[in-house]
């Protein structure tokens, strides 16, 4: 059964590597591969725990109109906290890091 867009992708992940990701491409180099060249911009997305890749990719085409390369996932687990005696735990989330196709990119801030 196929889920609407917006029930898995919750919202997008802005810190300064993502920014850095999307916005810089051509400026950083993956450590490993050893090629110089253009990377394709890079967005992060807090996305539904149960979500599949190809489900993630599916909703991200159809949300932002674009062509998704490749998606990455990993479960971040949630941090103990406290708060004087009492421990409490955040939640644990899903990331999803988004690879679109040359020349594509998401506008994430749109009428800010």
């Amino acid at each position: 059964m196929s889920r609407a867009p917006r029930e898995i992708l919750i919202r997008p992940v802005i810190t300064e590597e993502t920014s850095r990701l999307q916005f810089n491409p051509g400026r950083i180099r993956k450590r490993h591969q050893g090629k110089e060249g253009e990377i394709q911009p890079q967005f992060v997305f807090q996305v539904s725990r149960g979500a599949t890749k190809i489900e993630i990719k599916r909703a991200v085409e159809k949300m932002f109109e674009v062509h998704v390369s490749s998606v990455n996932t990993m479960n971040i687990l949630g941090k103990d906290r406290r708060v004087g005696r009492s421990v409490g735990k955040r939640s644990d989330w899903k990331k999803a890091i988004v690879t679109l196709a040359k020349g594509e990119v998401i506008d994430v801030f749109e009428g800010v």
